[in-house]
C-alpha cells in the first residue's frame, strides 16, 4: 500500500493519534516548566523545593500508572477518554484556582497522570495494536501531536504572558481540552475493543511468545534497558524544567532561547517520520543501538555553549533523540515482547518513564540549590548516556537471539 492510500484509508485513527498526543501537553513538563517562575513566585518556592514537589507528585503518578496504564488492554480508549480528557480539563482549572502549596501538589500530580500519562498511553497502545506492518509509521505520524505542542505552545505561552495573568491561561488550556474532546470521540467511533484487536491481530514476540507484564519484569532484558528508559524522560524533561534556569545562567534572553525550541521540534519530526519508516523495514533493534548518542552529544555541547547559535547546534541533536524517542521504544516492546498485552507492557514502561521524568527536575533542582548550576551538571549526564548505551547493546544481543529463536 502506498503512502497516500495507508493515510487516507487510516485518516480518523491517525488523527485521533495526533489529537492525544497533542493533548497531553497540558500535563508535560515542557508545558509546565513554562509556568516555573510565576509558580515558584505564587508559592514562595525555592527551585529545589519546587523541584522537589515535581519530583513526588510525578512519582506519585508514576506509581498509579503502572495499574492504571493496564486499563487500555480490557477497555476501548474511547470508553477510557470520557474520564479522562474532562478530567485533565478539570485540573487545568484547578491549577487556575489554586492557592495552596497542598493543592499545588495533588494538580501537578493529576496533570502527569492524565496528561503525560494516560493520552499518551492511549496513542502509543492504540497505535501499537491497530497496526503491524507499518507500525512505526502509525506512531511515528501520531506523535506529530507532541512535536506540534512542543513547537506551538511554548511560543503562544510566552506570548500570553504579555497580554494576561498566568492562571488565565489554564483556563484557555482547559477550555481547548474541551473543545477537542468530541473531536477525539468522533474520530474513534468505529474503535473496536481491546479483546476482539488482541485475538485477531496479536503478534508474538520473542521465542515466539505472547509475553505478559510479569514475565517482562523477571526478564534480564527488561532491567538491562531500564537506565535507557530512564535517561531521555530524566534529563530531557530537566531541559525543559530549566529551561529559565538555563538562561538566565548562560546569560540568554529567555524568549531567544525558548525561540530554539522550534528547531528542536522540526528536527524531531523529521527525525520522526523517517525513523518510523525505518523502523518497519530494519526492525527497532539497529535503531535502539543508537538512540542515546544523541543526546549524549546534545548535553556536552549545551554545557560549552556560550552562544545562542552554539545552543541551537545542541537542540539540533536534541531534536534527533527526541524524534526516535516518539517511535522507537513502543515499536521495541511490540517487536520483542508481543502485542496481545501491550497495554500493560506499555504501562510499565510508561510508569519508568514517567518516574524518571520525576528525578530528573528533582535531582537538577536540588543540585542548583547547593550550588551547582544545571549546564555544570550536563558532562555527569552525558556520561550517564554513555553508560546506558552499553547496557542496552549488551540486552539486544540476548534479545535478538531470542526473537529468532522458534
Amino acid at each position: 500500500m502506498s503512502l497516500a492510500n495507508f493515510l487516507r484509508e487510516n485518516r480518523a485513527q491517525l488523527s485521533a493519534g495526533v489529537l492525544l498526543t497533542f493533548s497531553s501537553s497540558y500535563g508535560q513538563t515542557y508545558f509546565i516548566a513554562l509556568f516555573a517562575a510565576q509558580i515558584m513566585a505564587t508559592y514562595n518556592l525555592t527551585d529545589g523545593q519546587w523541584g522537589g514537589i515535581y519530583t513526588l507528585s510525578t512519582t506519585a503518578s508514576a506509581i498509579v500508572m503502572f495499574w492504571a496504564g493496564a486499563l487500555t488492554d480490557n477497555y476501548r480508549v474511547r470508553a477510557l477518554a470520557w474520564g479522562v480528557i474532562p478530567g485533565l480539563a478539570l485540573v487545568c482549572l484547578a491549577m487556575a484556582a489554586n492557592s495552596t502549596v497542598v493543592g499545588l501538589v495533588v494538580i501537578v500530580f493529576l496533570l502527569r497522570l492524565l496528561g503525560q500519562g494516560m493520552m499518551s498511553q492511549f496513542a502509543s497502545v492504540s497505535m501499537a495494536r491497530w497496526f503491524t506492518g507499518r507500525r512505526g509509521l502509525a506512531l511515528s505520524i501520531s506523535a506529530m501531536g507532541f512535536a506540534i505542542g512542543q513547537a506551538v505552545l511554548p511560543v503562544v505561552i510566552a506570548a500570553l504572558f504579555t497580554v494576561m495573568e498566568w492562571r488565565w491561561i489554564w483556563v484557555v488550556a482547559a477550555l481547548v481540552m474541551l473543545a477537542t474532546f468530541p473531536v477525539i470521540l468522533r474520530l474513534l467511533a468505529t474503535e473496536r475493543t481491546p479483546q476482539s484487536l488482541a485475538e485477531q491481530t496479536s503478534t508474538t514476540g520473542m521465542n515466539n511468545r505472547h509475553w505478559t507484564r510479569p514475565d517482562v519484569l523477571k526478564s534480564p532484558i527488561f532491567w538491562l534497558m531500564l537506565p535507557l528508559l530512564l535517561g531521555p524522560p530524566s534529563w530531557g524533561t530537566a531541559l525543559f524544567f530549566q529551561q529559565v534556569h538555563i538562561a538566565d545562567v548562560k546569560g540568554w534572553a529567555l524568549l531567544d532561547y525558548l525561540a530554539l525550541i522550534p528547531l528542536l521540534t522540526a528536527v524531531a519530526i523529521a527525525v520522526t517520520l523517517t525513523s518510523g519508516q525505518l523502523i518497519d523495514r530494519i526492525g527497532s533493534a539497529r535503531i535502539m543501538r543508537l538512540y542515546l548518542f544523541p543526546w549524549m552529544i546534545g548535553f556536552v555541547l549545551l554545557a560549552a555553549a556560550d552562544t545562542l547559535f552554539a545552543a541551537a547546534i545542541s537542540f539540533l541533536f536534541f531534536g534527533i533523540g527526541t524524534g526516535l524517542q516518539a517511535t522507537v521504544i513502543t515499536t521495541f516492546w511490540a517487536e520483542f515482547f508481543g502485542t496481545k498485552h501491550i497495554g500493560s507492557i506499555k504501562a510499565v514502561s510508561t510508569s519508568v518513564m514517567v518516574f524518571g521524568s520525576a528525578i530528573g527536575p528533582g535531582i537538577t533542582g536540588t543540585l542548583i540549590d547547593f550550588g551547582y548550576s544545571f549546564p555544570d551538571q550536563m558532562l555527569g549526564i552525558a556520561a550517564y548516556f554513555f553508560v546506558a548505551n552499553a547496557l542496552v547493546w549488551i540486552a539486544l544481543a540476548r534479545a535478538s537471539k531470542a526473537l529468532r529463536a522458534p
